[in-house]
Parts: structure tokens; C-alpha cells; sequence
């Protein structure tokens, strides 16, 4: 017998492991009851007919099927799913890290090529450094959230806005710079690809977007596999060359005579070095990742997390130093023509072999899948700011696969339009890259010093010295890279940083406003009761408890001698407040409460009021509550769902649906709100 078939019979498991008893759910059942008041939304509740029927049949096969919330534990990550999915952005930085040190150095000649080890030996240093702050900031904040929600418990909203702001740019632009990076490597191979590029690059991001809707332990699987040929590619070319070096008597450290003669067009001074290092920090980004995404790793997450992110930070310091060294022995110098890494791959395994391919096209994975990282902290990040209401709350929807899919469409949306902006050229988007990272550096650092000053648990001073250092390196090399690239470009990042935290700060706003104009006292008590002279049921939609619901309820009590109010709980994150305070504010309306574990409020709310109608006297009236703000900005704040319901009851036979449109603010800067409700006017009518 097929599933569906026949009854389906879901096993109950009690204290100790043992089945306890059988739910048994009709064939096909759109809700199931659990108990007294209580039901379960199945797998059939969904309606498919007609065109949508279709179109969401299409996005099954595309996106995959829904997964119920149940199963949000098996979406965590391994550590070696993990260490691919987090550390693609930080991995595939070796690619070009050695080689902007080195464009920089080239300006000085053979003299200023001599520094490029020192350099690199800072880079790894700060790394190191970086990387222990973070290991103490996964532990002290285990939820996730990184240098936006340090900055903000620490130092207050402004700077966990400027380092949420300073993340969501530069994920964007890892996304637009790794994909580019990538192109740029496909043209090497073939340069007739180049006049496509903008049309590739963007569709590149589509598919990793699609890759990444399906769910993240998905998308982890179909990419761990470039980036672990491509560190072991890295780490086998850098031992191949240092082994040869050693076995010929040669000595690893002394510098080479560059391969390409090269003429100074300035002295070494000061400037230039901090140049090459700033430009070589570009191996840092994606670090802050695992700090961000805690919660994609399998329990104990933190401990997970920390030990993830030491194996990355190994590898990471490793391929840098290697590929720093190896290039400095050799001489190699960087051309349009011929990368480091492939350079550095011609001389381990030689020019045009089959290694030297698969190095190649490792490296070139390896850059087009780094924006992997940023489509699994962009959507995180934007879901802890939309569950704060920075964001409109949308964001914090996951769709099919458990995953927050308004963050991935929106990243990607962002990336392509920088793409086609920039022609997919790489050093277009450089100017625009890393500076936001290091910005959220400096501000978790900081937060973590006012952390471990008002803490003082155990080691609280070495934590806070470790952290103190972190924060004044962090500082200073957010100030040289903003210096050496202002005028490339880097004062549009410094421009809009603040712009959108101003942004992020005025959704808050509006939603405060609402909140004001919609807020019940939760200590405030209801006597509402059904007195109509109707006879026919009247079901109303109640997602939270504010002004407009408790207006529409009223009037349906007024209208008829049955009314239930029916929640549906969606969120496996949120727990319902709702159900909880029913009793106390409304204790004569009967509340149905709708467990939805595919996160649908529209179509298990249909299903009910169809149950409904097989029950004298065979008709339902839906009472729709709906806010309506003044402000057109306001209204993509609110959650959409009474319109998803209507769209979905609406010209179903004997169901008659009436609309309470509640217009916050309508009748003067406060609105008359509820208080002038019970006071005998209406902010509301009826449609």
C-alpha cells in the first residue's frame, strides 16, 4: 500500500523510548486532531490545483520537497560538511592573497619582492590572533549572531548596526568577487569565454543560489568536494616544491631572482608595505563566518564550531605561508597571463601535465564556489536582524528545505546586480572588498573587551588582553586598507555602511510605531463572548493579539452565536506566546491551535474551515482581521498571511468571507486605537 493510501499511523514514543500509543490519521487528511483543541497540519494539506497547483509542484521538483520542522536537527552539519560550507570564502583566498601582496611589491622592483615573506609571516600573525578572539566570542555567544550581536549587546544598537552592515556588504561582495575571481581563472583557459562573462557570472550565482534553496546540508555536499581538491591540490604543490628545494641542497628561504625583469617605478617605503598588507588581509574574510553560523553545526555546536575553525585557520596560515614562500624562492612575478598558484603549480607539477590541469581547474572551483559562505551567513545574519526587526520579518521565513530562503534570493538579487554593474571584473570589485570585514573585526573585538571587563569569570584578563590586542591590530589595518583604497573606490563601502545602518534602524522604528498603535496589555482581560442571533460559525484568523484581532473578534461576537479564533503556529524557532495567555485574556472564545510543521498558515487554516463545513449547518463565515497602515513602507513590514487566507477561501461554496480592515494611525497621528474602540468609535470597517 502506498503512503496515502490508507491510514497513516504515526507512532507515539513515551518516556523511556517505548511507543505509548498510535495517532491514526485518515487517508489524505489535510489537519489531524492531536487533542481537545489542538491539530497537526500533514503533508496533504497544501492544496495543488489549477496553474499555482502546478507551479508548486514545479518548485518541488526544483527546490525539493518541504521537510517538516521535526526535521531541522538533521539539517546541522558535520564538522567536514561544515568546514566546507564555512571556510570555501577563507580557503579560496589563497588564490589571490600571495598574488596582491605581490602586485604592490612589484612597484618597487626585486627590492620591494624581498618583503612579501615578512608580509605574509604579519598576515598569519593577525590571523592567528583573530581566530583565538573568535574561538573566545563562539563560546561566549553560542547562538550565533557574530560581530553583529557582540557589538550590540557590548557596545550598544549604533555599532551592532555598523557591523551588521559592514557583513551584509561584504558577503554580497564575496559573492560578486569570488564569482568573478572564478571567471577570470575560466578565461585563462579560454579566453573566448571573457565577452560572456556578466551573463556566466550571473548565472553561476543562480546556481548556487538553487544549490543553496535546496538546503544547506545539501549544498554543503555537492561543494565539499572542490574545496577538498582544491587544499589538497594547494597543499600538495607546496610540499612537492619545498621537498625539492630541501633535496637539492637549495635553501627555502632565500629569495629568488624575479622571473620577469622588473623595472621600480618607486622606493620601498612605509606605505607600500602597508599597501601589500592590506591587499594580502583580503585572505582574512569569510573568517568571521563560523561565528555567524554556529547554529548549522550538529550538537555540541560551540565546541563544534571552535574546532572547525581551528582546522580552517590551519589550513588558511599554511596555504598563505606556503604559497608566500614558494613564490619568493622561485621568483615568480604576477602577470595577466599566468596567476601565482598557477605559476606555483607549473613548477610542482609541470606545465601542461594532468596535475597541473587538475590544479587549475581545483583553483578555479574553489573561487566560484566561495560564495558558498556567503550564502549560508547572509541569510542568518538577516534573520537574527529581522528577529529583532531590523529587518522586515520575512526574512525570517525558512521556505522548503529549513533554510531562510528571502536571504539567499536577496543575496543573490545584490550580487548580480554588482556583477552586471562592474562587468564582472574582478578589479572593479576589489576596491569594495574586505574593508567591511574588517570593520565587524575591530567592532567584535571591542565588543568582546566590554564582554570580559563586565563578566570577570574565570581568565577574564587574558581574554580581554587577547581581545584588547585583537581590537587594536583589527583597528589599525581597517585604517590602512580604508587609506589605500579610498580612492579606488573603498569610500563607497565607507558611504554606505551607515546609510544602510540608518535603514536598518528605520524598519525598526516603523515596527515600533506599529507596535504602539496595535499593542494590548498583556495583563489586560477580555470579556468577549458570542451573542449574536446568527447561527452560522464564524472563524477568525488570530496570529498574534493586537488591536485588530481583538476588534475583529468583538464584531464577530457581535455577529454570531459561534466564533472560534484559530492560530497556526509556524515557526520552529518561536515558540508560541499566544496559546499560553488565551485563557487569562480571552477566557470565553475558544481558541483552535494548529501545529503547521511545513510552515504554511494558509492552506491548514482552509483545511479547517472545510472540516468545519461538514458540520451543521453546512456553512462557515471567515472573518478576516487586516491592517492597513498610512504608509505605503509600513505595509511590507507586516506579515501577509489574511491575504494568503483569503486568496485561498474565497470562492469556496457556502463559505462567505468578510474583511475587518484596521487603518492604524488613520484618524490622526495615534489613530484612535482600541481605547477609542471600547470608546464607541471604529478605526475599522467592514468590506
Amino acid at each position: 500500500m502506498e503512503h496515502g493510501e490508507g491510514p497513516e499511523l504515526t507512532p507515539l514514543v513515551g518516556a523511556g523510548g517505548r511507543v505509548t500509543r498510535y495517532r491514526v490519521a485518515p487517508p489524505r487528511a489535510g489537519i489531524v486532531e492531536t487533542s481537545a483543541g489542538r491539530y497537526e497540519a500533514t503533508r496533504y494539506a497544501e492544496r495543488r490545483r489549477g496553474l499555482a497547483g502546478r507551479a508548486l509542484a514545479l518548485k518541488d521538483v526544483i527546490v525539493g520537497e518541504s521537510i517538516p520542522n521535526a526535521r531541522l536537527g538533521e539539517q546541522r552539519l558535520s564538522n567536514r560538511v561544515a568546514l566546507a560550507v564555512f571556510s570555501s570564502d577563507a580557503l579560496s583566498s589563497t588564490a589571490y592573497a600571495t598574488q596582491e601582496i605581490l602586485f604592490v611589491l612589484v612597484l618597487a622592483g626585486a627590492a620591494g619582492m624581498q618583503y612579501s615573506l615578512p608580509i605574509a609571516v604579519g598576515i598569519v600573525a593577525l590571523l592567528a590572533t583573530v581566530v583565538t578572539s573568535y574561538r573566545q566570542t563562539i563560546r561566549a555567544y553560542p547562538h550565533g549572531g557574530g560581530a553583529y550581536t557582540v557589538a550590540r549587546e557590548n557596545l550598544g544598537t549604533a555599532a551592532g548596526l555598523l557591523a551588521a552592515s559592514a557583513l551584509l556588504i561584504d558577503y554580497t561582495m564575496t559573492v560578486a568577487v569570488s564569482v568573478a575571481a572564478g571567471m577570470d581563472a575560466l578565461a585563462s583557459l579560454d579566453p573566448g569565454l571573457r565577452p560572456a562573462a556578466v551573463e556566466l557570472t550571473v548565472g553561476f550565482v543562480a546556481f548556487i543560489a538553487l544549490m543553496n534553496l535546496r538546503g544547506v546540508r545539501e549544498s554543503g555536499a555537492v561543494f565539499a568536494v572542490p574545496t577538498y581538491l582544491f587544499v589538497v591540490m594547494m597543499v600538495s604543490a607546496i610540499v612537492v616544491t619545498f621537498v625539492r628545494v630541501v633535496a637539492g641542497g637549495g635553501n627555502p628561504l632565500a629569495a629568488g631572482e624575479p622571473r620577469e625583469p622588473l623595472v621600480a617605478a618607486q622606493g620601498v617605503t612605509l606605505f607600500l608595505l602597508l599597501r601589500a598588507f592590506a591587499n594580502g588581509c583580503t585572505a582574512m574574510t569569510g573568517v568571521e563566518a563560523m561565528s555567524n553560523g554556529v547554529g548549522a553545526f550538529r550538537e555540541p555546536a560551540w565546541k563544534n564550531a571552535q574546532r572547525t575553525l581551528s582546522v580552517m585557520a590551519f589550513l588558511l596560515g599554511f596555504m598563505v605561508l606556503g604559497l608566500t614562500l614558494m613564490a619568493r624562492h622561485f621568483g615568480f612575478v604576477p602577470s595577466e597571463n599566468q596567476t601565482i598558484p598557477s605559476q606555483l603549480g607549473a613548477e610542482a607539477f609541470g606545465d601542461g601535465s594532468v596535475l597541473f590541469w587538475v590544479f587549475q581547474l581545483s583553483t578555479t572551483g574553489i573561487l566560484l564556489i566561495a560564495a558558498n559562505t556567503a550564502f549560508a551567513d547572509f541569510p542568518r545574519l538577516s534573520a537574527i536582524l529581522a528577529h529583532d526587526e531590523f529587518l522586515p520579518r520575512i526574512f525570517t521565513q525558512r521556505g522548503n528545505r529549513l533554510v531562510f530562503s528571502y536571504g539567499i534570493m536577496t543575496l543573490a538579487l545584490l550580487a548580480m546586480v554588482m556583477l552586471a554593474a562592474t562587468n564582472a571584473t574582478t578589479t572593479r570589485l576589489i576596491p569594495f572588498y574586505a574593508l567591511g570585514v574588517f570593520i565587524s573585526f575591530t567592532l567584535s573585538q571591542a565588543g568582546m573587551v566590554r564582554h570580559w571587563w563586565r563578566e570577570r569569570s574565570r581568565g577574564w584578563a587574558a581574554a580581554l588582553g587577547l581581545n584588547g590586542t585583537g581590537a587594536v591590530l583589527t583597528g589599525i589595518v581597517t585604517g590602512v586598507i580604508a587609506v589605500a583604497k579610498f580612492r579606488e573606490g573603498g569610500w563607497v563601502v565607507l558611504v554606505a555602511m551607515p546609510v544602510l545602518a540608518l535603514l536598518l534602524w528605520g524598519v525598526h522604528r516603523a515596527y515600533r510605531r506599529l507596535e504602539r498603535l496595535l499593542h494590548v496589555p498583556g495583563e489586560a482581560v477580555f470579556d468577549l463572548a458570542p451573542r449574536g442571533t446568527s447561527g452560522t460559525p464564524v472563524v477568525v484568523p488570530v496570529q498574534q493579539v493586537n488591536t485588530a484581532t481583538v476588534m475583529a473578534l468583538a464584531a464577530a461576537c457581535e455577529q454570531s452565536r459561534d466564533v472560534t479564533a484559530v492560530h497556526v503556529v509556524v515557526d520552529p524557532d518561536r515558540p508560541s506566546d499566544l496559546e499560553a495567555g488565551w485563557r487569562t485574556q480571552f477566557p470565553r472564545l475558544p481558541l483552535v491551535v494548529i501545529d503547521s510543521p511545513y510552515r504554511n498558515v494558509a492552506d491548514p487554516f482552509a483545511r479547517y474551515v472545510e472540516d468545519r463545513l461538514r458540520e451543521p449547518p453546512y456553512e462557515v463565515v471567515v472573518l478576516l482581521p487586516m491592517v492597513v497602515p498610512g504608509k505605503w513602507y509600513e505595509r511590507l513590514l507586516l506579515n501577509q498571511s489574511a491575504g494568503a487566507i483569503a486568496r485561498k477561501v474565497i470562492g469556496r461554496k457556502r463559505v462567505r468571507v468578510e474583511r475587518y480592515v484596521y487603518h492604524p494611525g488613520g484618524l490622526g497621528r495615534r489613530g484612535r486605537g482600541l481605547l477609542g474602540w471600547l470608546r464607541g468609535g471604529r478605526a475599522a470597517e467592514f468590506r
